[in-house]
């Protein structure tokens, strides 16, 4: 099963992508295992805001891509459902 996730950086930017091993991609983009984003490599530490189920890659993938293509507002008020 995919993951669609939203985290926050530390500087305050949404990141949003897809895994299927959710505690360990945020060890990663925390830089507690190799396999980091570029990205949040950067913008250390990350929280993890957001997360939803998807059936497949092919939906996570359309999924995140909805979700990229929010406003900000959007995206923390899908968060605080």
């Amino acid at each position: 099963m995919y993951k669609v996730y939203i985290l926050r950086c530390s500087d305050n930017t949404l990141y949003t992508w897809i895994t299927i091993d959710l505690k360990k991609r945020l060890a990663q983009h925390n830089w507690e295992i190799l396999g980091w984003a570029k990205y949040t490599k950067a913008r250390q530490p990350v929280e993890l805001l957001y997360s939803e189920d998807a059936e497949n890659r092919s939906k996570a993938t359309k999924r995140e891509c909805e979700i990229k293509k929010m406003k900000r507002k959007d995206k923390l008020r899908l968060i605080n459902k």
